[in-house]
């Protein structure tokens, strides 16, 4: 709990000071943000460990961030969102900059929204909520098995179950879908997002996700799982490792885990030899610690699953040889084993029976809000904030009413 109040103590400060948000611009690394505000590079960087200094590597482009300054312009702390647990935090005490990773505080509200269709459902959901994301992700989770151009009509209704992360009272992050529906030609078509493993399915407990990635490295055995959040109970630390690490020895060829084009090949100072491969759906692959490239990969270049991109090595911040890699949804970090698969899943036993049972709430859900012709509501709204203070526990404060 002391942790929780020396935190709390200092965004309370924020209320002392100049408050600015700026938006990550494509292209900035970590080094370069700390170079353009004049902040000292040997305690905010090289004097940080392996893997502080590999997750500083990770900022996404497009992430708000907040920056904190005195009367004299002078930079006293910094917030910076790694993904939707984690953020790094830059402050300076008795003249001297400091770095930390601190969990994200934030809320989930649970929302429903149900509408007729007017122009299209990308333009429709824009103009009842405001949310490009939201409209993005309603589109995406359709696009492989329903044409909304040819089939989808004026009038037509769409509904959908979904939860917002909010982070200092505004959206933040992609929105998780939970449940969609949309009626094309009387016939309603629905979603679902099954809670056991992260994939969307169909009312038959089949998989829709048509994006289908391979091992990049063939038997390979884990060694580091995805996480977004955890805590070192000896270094008394929060740590991300937002991707999987394969161990294999020295040379092991890698393969691109799906069809792509080569968005980057190069080298950083954490991941040392990497390799991005842009995929269709906003999907982004990353190959980082090579030994080499396979010759004639190149930046603009495609490939195709299972084709030899580079080699197993240790560069950058590695220890021994093995593959780190990374898997990316519009530049969102997620868990590239809820991805990687030969074909698409088919739930049967008791997968199939808890779906069910998942599935048949979220229809009745459903069912109220087009009985009730609601057009936007927020479903529940927790009256505590998870602050994640304590290990693996959610440390609680009670919300001030709205």
């Amino acid at each position: 709990m002391i942790r929780l109040f020396l935190f709390l103590f200092l965004a309370a400060s924020l209320f002392g000071s100049r408050v600015e948000t700026f938006r990550w611009s494509d292209g900035e690394t970590y080094i370069s943000f700390l170079e353009r505000n004049k902040l000292p590079l040997k305690p905010l960087y090289y004097d940080l460990d392996e893997d502080d200094q590999q997750i500083s590597e990770e900022i996404i482009a497009g992430v708000h961030y907040q920056v904190s300054k005195n009367d004299k312009g002078e930079m006293e702390q910094t917030f910076i969102p790694l993904n939707d647990e984690l953020q790094i935090h830059i402050y300076k005490k008795k003249g001297e900059y400091f770095f930390e990773t601190i969990p994200i505080i934030s809320e989930t509200k649970t929302e429903a929204l149900t509408l007729k269709i007017d122009h299209s459902p990308y333009l429709d959901i824009i103009r009842e909520t405001g949310s490009k994301k939201l409209a993005t992700i309603f589109v995406s989770s359709f696009k492989h098995s329903l044409n909304f151009k040819k089939e989808l009509q004026k009038g037509d209704t769409l509904a959908m179950i979904y939860e917002q992360k909010y982070r200092m009272g505004k959206p933040f992050s992609m929105p998780t879908l939970k449940v969609a529906m949309i009626e094309m030609n009387n016939k309603k078509n629905y979603i679902y997002l099954n809670d056991n493993d992260g994939r969307f399915y169909n009312e038959d407990g089949n998989e829709i996700e048509e994006f289908l990635l391979a091992n990049p490295i063939r038997n390979a055995r884990v060694s580091s799982q995805f996480t977004t959040r955890r805590f070192h109970p000896i270094l008394q630390k929060y740590r991300a490792h937002q991707g999987v690490d394969y161990a294999a020895g020295r040379g092991t060829p890698i393969l691109a885990a799906g069809d792509g084009k080569v968005a980057f090949i190069g080298e950083t100072r954490g991941y040392g030899k990497i390799i991005k491969l842009q995929h269709n759906d906003g999907y982004l692959t990353l190959y980082a610690h090579q030994s080499s490239f396979r010759k004639g990969i190149k930046n603009g270049l495609s490939v195709k699953q299972g084709q030899i991109i580079g080699y197993v090595g240790s560069t950058g911040l590695s220890t021994g040889p093995h593959l780190h890699f990374g898997l990316y949804q519009d530049g969102r970090a997620i868990d590239p084993l809820r991805v990687v698969q030969l074909a698409t899943k088919i739930l049967k036993g008791k997968e199939k029976t808890a779906f069910l049972k998942l599935k048949s709430n979220y229809d009745e859900s459903i069912r109220l809000h087009l009985k009730n012709e609601t057009k936007f509501e927020r479903i529940s709204m927790p009256d505590t904030v998870c602050y994640f203070f304590d290990g693996e526990s959610c440390v609680q404060d009670k919300l001030s009413p709205n």
